[in-house]
């Protein structure tokens, strides 16, 4: 099988809805499967993908896990040689997978691959391609972590961002996880998702992964996704803030305390049991 595809839903039925559709029809001449993981929605998703989405693989979670460990029990039902995952409030283009597929087939170096993420309204998100936002970068700089983020815009403030940035295909250092196409055997290698990081920071931390076991991340902007950032919406609820910062203090600490011991074995697993340290 070429692709799996995975969604996690919380509670955006409607959303859901239009996301699965585009993918069903971006996927239409590609052997993939669909594997979507309601992480216990309270709202009518489930039943919605029983009747409009009866193909999906489907796993309920009867209580909140979190976006990491969700796309990971995605991730160990996968039968595809890419794992594509996707949020539930973004649109696919027509013809946005099979772009993205050939370009990793074209990049055998690559560990993975984001796109261009436009809001509904047809604006550029810039975090498509940084991978993080500003209070990430600010993070980064500001606990000498930057220095290993050489492909980032962490320096440049947005006034400076040129235009033709956002159309050209480059190697950066995080795949924002709105839509991230993986190399399953890459996902071997270096391991799932960190299931510290509930809600933000997992895909952060799994691109760093990525580029310290030795592959590359890219960013190609010739075709793309609307993104709906629902997630912005409660930017200022006690959730939000303990969810973002706190990813914030688990990437922060889990690097600084080992980033000057690690070496990344010949089949690299980041921290115990998972990862070797040298003493």
């Amino acid at each position: 099988m070429k692709l799996s595809v995975i969604v996690v839903n919380h509670n955006m039925c409607n959303k859901l809805r239009q996301a699965l559709f585009t993918l069903n029809r971006a996927c239409r001449d590609i052997d993939y499967e669909l594997i979507v993981v309601d992480d216990a929605s309270a709202d009518k998703s489930v039943a919605m993908l029983g009747n409009e989405f009866p193909h999906a693989k489907l796993i309920v979670n009867q209580h909140h896990a979190g976006v990491a460990k969700a796309r990971n029990q995605g991730i160990e039902e996968a039968k595809g040689e890419y794992v594509l995952l996707v949020n539930a409030d973004t649109i696919s283009g027509k013809k946005t997978v099979e772009h993205v597929l050939k370009f990793m087939d074209a990049h055998n170096d690559a560990g993975g691959v984001g796109v261009r993420m436009l809001s509904p309204r047809g604006k550029f998100i810039s975090e498509s391609r940084t991978g993080f936002s500003r209070a990430w970068g600010g993070l980064l700089k500001l606990t000498g972590l930057a220095k290993h983020f050489p492909k980032s815009r962490l320096y440049k403030n947005d006034d400076d961002w040129v235009e033709d940035e956002e159309f050209a295909t480059t190697e950066v250092d995080v795949i924002n996880g709105a839509f991230m196409l993986l190399r399953r055997s890459v996902v071997n290698h270096v391991g799932d998702f960190d299931e510290r990081f509930v809600k933000f920071g997992h895909d952060i931390d799994l691109s760093f992964r990525i580029r310290l076991a030795g592959y590359k991340n890219y960013y190609f902007p010739k075709t793309y996704i609307l993104s709906f950032n629902t997630r912005l919406r409660s930017k200022f609820t006690w959730s939000y803030i303990r969810h973002f910062y706190g990813a914030m203090i688990i990437f922060a600490a889990k690097y600084l305390l080992h980033m000057p011991e690690i070496k990344i074995p010949a089949i690299p697993q980041m921290f115990a049991p998972k990862y070797e340290i040298e003493r």
